[in-house]
């Protein structure tokens, strides 16, 4: 198991650095406008929510599944 671990880790991190030289340098017309207007900030926020409850909604179903494994 821990190798497991260890091999997924090693292909995240393989996958991220792959990613990052992937990306263009170019300069991307929405997102400077929407920099300028402040309106990323409210796209931020609004990624950050959802993702903020995703993550919840995981933790508690986590926690009620291993609720039920372990019998109440």
């Amino acid at each position: 198991m821990k190798r497991l671990k260890q091999l997924l880790l090693a292909i995240t991190g393989l996958f991220i650095t792959f990613m990052a030289q992937a990306q263009d340098v170019k300069k991307v017309e929405m997102a400077d406008m929407m920099r300028s207007n402040g309106r990323i900030y409210v796209v931020v926020a609004v990624m950050l929510t959802i993702l903020a409850g995703l993550i919840l909604y995981i933790v508690r179903l986590d926690r009620k599944i291993s609720k039920l494994e372990n019998g109440n």
